[in-house]
């Protein structure tokens, strides 16, 4: 008789806690959803990953909403007021486009609305082995080292840096970075950022001498300086510089005092007896 009771107790408390629940739940669901809306402002922004010198197209821009207390300073709106113009810069997916960001409406696109004020771009010729075999691509940074000799003989040939930390502006006919990985890209002509002064010394090494392109780390910002090497520096084999004194007029030596002649020291023999020893004086005979 308790089990029963135990059990019908059991079944009780199972069911009402089961209704309960269910209407619970059922009120929930009725209830009606609570939106909160932020004001909003279009913003114009990339549809793809853009590279430097890209002209901007309607395919390559579309619109979101961004919050209004959020936009960023000078952003755009209407696709229409940007559509034609270059990039000067690289964009990302669903970055705003910016007025710093894109040439003037004049320039058009391509590689000159990407040079910047006050410098030049340069390009030289390069092969595999100058352009590092092919790892300098666009937005890389390199050192310049020329290879000439002054005086046109092989023993002034000397190699040295003559420009350092300049970016890779093209490679080839192409300004876009390749987003491959980083994969090669094999080229015969390499563009360079550089200022006038720099322009002039690096045409003046293409010119009378060879040159040759050093990748480095584009987080290196140093400046080094070198003497430059030469051949015979190289190879151990350079010629030993003379110090040579300077031509000068004789000091007048102070006299010299005579010195008396020193008289030879006596001949000696050494004569043995037995466990002594002894010295005698040779006294030799006047002729």
């Amino acid at each position: 008789m308790t089990r029963i009771r135990v059990l019908l107790v059991l079944v009780l408390a199972l069911s009402a806690g089961g209704a309960l629940a269910f209407a619970t739940y059922s009120y929930v669901q009725k209830l009606p959803a609570r939106t909160v809306s932020l004001p909003t402002r279009p913003v114009v922004v990339a549809a793809a990953d853009l590279d430097i010198g890209a002209e901007l197209r309607r395919d390559d821009l579309r619109i979101i909403e961004w919050p209004a207390t959020a936009v960023p300073q000078d952003a755009i709106g209407d696709p229409q007021e940007i559509i034609g113009r270059g990039l000067i810069v690289p964009v990302i997916q669903n970055e705003p486009i910016l007025p710093l960001k894109l040439a003037s409406k004049e320039a058009g696109a391509g590689l000159p609305p990407a040079i910047p004020p006050g410098l030049r771009a340069v390009s030289v010729r390069v092969n595999e082995v100058i352009g590092v075999s092919g790892y300098v691509v666009p937005g890389t940074r390199v050192d310049v080292v020329a290879t000439v000799s002054p005086t046109h003989q092989n023993q002034d040939t000397t190699s040295k840096i003559i420009l350092t930390d300049v970016q890779v502006l093209a490679a080839g006919t192409k300004i876009e970075r390749d987003t491959d990985r980083n994969k090669p890209i094999p080229v015969t002509v390499v563009t360079l950022l550089v200022n006038p002064e720099e322009a002039e010394r690096l045409t003046l090494a293409a010119n009378e001498g060879k040159i040759q392109l050093a990748l480095r780390n584009p987080l290196d910002r140093s400046i080094p300086v070198t003497r430059g090497v030469k051949a015979a520096a190289l190879l151990g084999t350079a010629p030993i510089v003379r110090q040579v004194a300077s031509r000068r007029r004789p000091a007048v030596a102070a006299p010299i005092a005579a010195v008396a002649p020193v008289a030879p020291e006596p001949l000696t023999v050494e004569i043995i007896r037995g466990d002594k020893r002894s010295r005698e004086v040779v006294r030799q005979q006047e002729q």
